[in-house]
């Protein structure tokens, strides 16, 4: 089974490179010198910390260019929102606002 942008429609710790989270996980896609990648990682790993069971895993974009093409991602940073089968619920791209992060969370638990 694809996700809608013909990636895998679930991701698990052998996609992610990481153990993703039991209720939910925020993937963030991102690359060596993006500046709005260094706030993203601050607001999701905050959102993450402020939740039981949501894990934040950064994913070096040009480590994993099979998975960036599999995914569809085109710009970085870009949030994945998992829910807790690996099932993509919210993608955004761009530095998000801890606002839009909390309340994509809430559509995954």
């Amino acid at each position: 089974m694809r996700g809608e942008t013909g990636g895998p429609a679930r991701l698990g710790a052998a996609e992610l490179g990481a153990e993703p989270g039991e209720r939910a996980s925020l993937v963030q896609f991102s690359s060596a010198f993006c500046q709005p990648c260094r706030a993203t990682r601050r607001i999701l790993a905050e959102v993450a910390g402020m939740v039981d069971g949501v894990a934040h895993i950064e994913i070096d974009a040009e480590d994993r260019l099979d998975l960036v093409r599999a995914l569809g991602i085109e710009e970085t940073p870009t949030v994945l929102v998992l829910d807790a089968g690996g099932a993509v619920v919210r993608r955004a791209a761009g530095m998000p606002r801890k606002a839009d992060v909390i309340a994509a969370l809430g559509a995954a638990v």
